[in-house]
């Protein structure tokens, strides 16, 4: 792997934190700890009620690399990172979150991908699952996913991607409506297919995203209907085979799925990725 120097594309790292006072610290020591130095790091606190703001600035008043927003209002995610965004000053956009873990050669490695394969606008990487007992299981993405694969499930892992600038641009970055609020990121995945951009998942897991065991209590059955919705819409927008307006019962579905079994299909999961440990 070549080693990248401070002359190398710089990369911009957007950041939305809310309420996550308690792993921060150890979300932003990853980005400070990567082999890659050519960054800028740019966190925008959603009107956090914690510490998650004074934590944050005490970063940026350490280091001349960190750039800190606030909200004055709570906005979502998809805003957060829009206000990011206009920030922005590398050749490449990466994503993480306040409570997970970028592994050293992250960067480095996504960087490289890039610069060596103009063909595609956007990289993402493998996951590592973990909670306070240590590491769980692997994720890994399709190696390159088409359209038809976005209507069945999420083709990249959000926070694990790395994105040409100018791509982000030109899909003016993440809508924000009351029905994308906890999918901004499979309307962006949408978007980006109907531009006609490619992307890539590495087969290597760069990225460690801390277990919910209890995520899958906390939606709404409304927010399930909203995602159907934009599943309708995303399918209609690429123009996609009628047979894959079918997936778009499955979000309902899920929605309709009694707590116990959604917990027993999460550790059936949990338990598959465990395998390749």
């Amino acid at each position: 792997m070549e080693n990248f120097t401070i002359d190398s594309p710089k990369v911009s790292v957007i950041m939305g934190i809310y309420n996550c006072s308690t792993t921060l610290a150890e979300s932003i020591d990853s980005i400070l700890a990567q082999t890659y130095k050519n960054w800028e790091l740019i966190l925008c606190d959603d009107n956090s009620t914690d510490d998650t703001y004074r934590i944050a600035r005490e970063y940026a008043e350490k280091y001349n690399n960190i750039i800190l927003l606030r909200n004055e209002k709570n906005m979502g995610l998809a805003a957060t990172l829009n206000r990011c965004l206009e920030y922005v000053s590398g050749k490449y956009v990466a994503r993480m979150d306040g409570d997970d873990i970028s592994l050293p050669e992250r960067f480095q490695k996504q960087v490289a991908f890039l610069e060596s394969n103009p063909e595609y606008s956007v990289v993402g990487t493998g996951m590592i699952s973990f909670d306070e007992k240590g590491d769980i299981g692997i994720k890994l993405g399709i190696p390159e996913p088409k359209p038809t694969d976005l209507a069945k499930n999420n083709p990249f892992m959000h926070a694990t991607i790395m994105m040409r600038t100018e791509v982000y641009k030109a899909l003016n970055g993440y809508r924000v409506t009351s029905y994308t609020r906890r999918t901004e990121d499979i309307d962006l995945w949408f978007r980006f297919f109907a531009a006609g951009f490619k992307g890539y998942n590495m087969q290597e897991a760069l990225y460690k995203v801390r277990e919910d065991r209890t995520a899958y209590k906390r939606r709404k059955f409304k927010y399930y209907l909203d995602a159907a919705r934009l599943l309708f819409e995303g399918i209609r927008l690429l123009n996609l085979p009628a047979r894959y307006y079918l997936f778009v019962l499955k979000p309902i579905l899920s929605g309709l799925t009694p707590n116990f079994l959604l917990k027993k299909y999460h550790e059936f999961r949990v338990k598959k990725s465990k395998m390749v440990l």
